[in-house]
């Protein structure tokens, strides 16, 4: 009996965080030390990606990259790149699924992490804080979809 419980455990579906990593963290203030004695607040331009490979039988890393740079006028204030990722075990999800998992699941898991980083690392160079906004990772998904399946528009001379 024993031994078909163990053969029912392995099909079940299995979903396991095994690690999540600060995988790589950037910071340059090209124009420091005059940026601070700037008056006003700097422009904030964000970039945001998503991506996973499988790394092993039934393990996938999943990383959030996001860039921030912040400008006052022309001047470059800051710029940050983080690289949040995560190890996860995923076994018996049918691949449909397992594309959703680690597009939506996977990031919605980091993304207070990678939040959290950021904001250390603005804080610590000197700047005010600054919290990423929350984002919605299955609308990001689907755009990201929807981006890719849609040829660009041709241009017309």
């Amino acid at each position: 009996m024993s031994d078909q419980n163990s053969q029912a455990t392995e099909q079940q579906p299995q979903f396991n965080i095994q690690r999540i990593y600060l995988k790589d963290l950037s910071l340059e203030q090209p124009n420091s030390p005059g940026i601070f004695l700037e008056q006003e607040s700097p422009a904030m331009e964000i970039a945001l990606d998503v991506s996973s490979e499988q790394i092993a039988d039934g393990f996938f890393e999943s990383t959030i990259t996001v860039t921030i740079t912040a400008k006052i006028g022309e001047k470059v204030a800051f710029l940050v790149e983080c690289k949040q990722a995560g190890i996860f075990e995923v076994r018996q999800i049918p691949e449909d699924q397992l594309e959703l998992l680690l597009g939506i699941a996977c990031p919605n898991i980091l993304y207070p992490y990678l939040r959290s980083n950021v904001a250390d690392m603005i804080t610590r160079a000197g700047f005010p804080p600054f919290h990423l906004s929350e984002i919605n990772f299955e609308a990001f998904y689907h755009q990201r979809k929807q981006a890719i399946t849609q040829p660009a528009p041709t241009q017309v001379q």
